[in-house]
């Protein structure tokens, strides 16, 4: 009689690079507690584009801004939760740790370049820099290296364009240059927030080709907040949508857009123009969520989304709803059934 096969061992999960654990952040004003990242969780994979999506004031920008610790504290404090970045608590890192990993290994670029750059500083020399800081460079060979990662984001006249201020360059080249000074170093994690925002549509359409070019040449993740879901389903393969602090869905980019389960996804996709659309001329009226964001000093009981929600029901008035998985990379925050 042969002996009993040993049990298989369960498949290892592959260490994300990036995960986000219950992530609380909160500021304490004269008008109360506001809660503006409340228990977000979400994983960016190697390689992957995941984008990050919601309503102004959903949270999206300050959980990006508490991954690279640039909440200022107070008024903001990280309240609870753990940010690992490829197994690594950053929020047990020392202030002297996290600057080593800010702007090396994890980068960011901010929605608005004309208040994110220095008005006093040549573009040049801010991008070099980067290079001084994180690659311990002479400044010959740190404004080398900048001038070769303008002509790398396809800045005219690199040369000459180093030796400018941010006034003296239009907001595209603005753009181009935080996106260069992002890159420097190489980094696995770019968190873009807003990255086209103010700018026209042909120079966004240019600025998303950009870093879609570099991902492919540089390997790094990136993290795309934005309000645009056109932008997400050119860009990400992944979709976490936000209300309130909350993620209420998370998604596959086609499958998100083919089926979103949530009714606040369900909303923004409807209320999104589309071609022929006669919302102004004709008798077709363009689709709207109801009611308005909550005040995220009084948050309503319950599910924060119910009082705008056609689909509440009364558990969903008087207790919050807890994430859960469906299969096929799918998370919704609903207490609807069928989903």
């Amino acid at each position: 009689m042969s002996a009993a096969a040993a049990p298989s061992a369960a498949p290892e999960v592959a260490e994300p690079l990036l995960a986000v654990e219950e992530l609380r952040t909160h500021f304490l004003t004269f008008e109360g507690v506001a809660k503006a990242v409340d228990g977000v969780s979400f994983r960016l994979e190697r390689g992957e584009t995941l984008g990050l999506v919601g309503e102004s004031g959903c949270g999206k920008s300050v959980t990006a801004l508490t991954v690279m610790g640039l909440i200022q504290q107070p008024p903001g404090r990280v309240a609870g939760g753990r940010i690992r970045f490829k197994g690594r608590d950053l929020l047990a890192l020392s202030p002297a740790e996290m600057r080593l990993i800010r702007g090396n290994r994890i980068s960011m670029i901010f929605q608005e370049p004309m208040t994110s750059l220095n008005p006093v500083t040549t573009v040049g020399d801010q991008v070099a820099e980067v290079f001084v800081f994180h690659r311990q460079m002479g400044r010959a060979e740190s404004r080398e290296r900048a001038v070769a990662m303008l002509r790398q984001v396809q800045i005219p006249n690199p040369e000459k364009r180093a030796r400018e201020y941010p006034h003296q360059m239009s907001g595209g080249m603005r753009q181009r240059a935080m996106i260069a000074m992002a890159l420097a170093c190489d980094p696995e994690i770019l968190i873009a927030d807003e990255p086209t925002t103010a700018l026209d549509v042909t120079i966004q359409a240019q600025i998303l080709e950009l870093m879609l070019q570099l991902k492919q040449e540089t390997g790094a993740a990136i993290v795309m907040i934005t309000h645009d879901l056109g932008v997400i389903a050119e860009t990400a393969q992944r979709v976490v949508v936000m209300y309130a602090g909350r993620v209420v869905e998370e998604a596959p980019t086609a499958a998100l857009f083919k089926e979103p389960l949530h009714p606040y996804t369900q909303g923004l996709l409807r209320s999104v123009p589309r071609m022929g659309h006669r919302a102004r001329w004709g008798r077709e009226r363009l689709a709207e969520i109801s009611g308005v964001v909550p005040s995220l000093y009084e948050l309503p009981e319950g599910c924060a989304f119910h009082p705008r929600c056609s689909a509440a029901q009364p558990i969903c008035r008087s207790t919050a709803p807890v994430m859960r998985e469906l299969g096929g990379g799918r998370r919704i925050c609903c207490w609807r059934e069928g989903v």
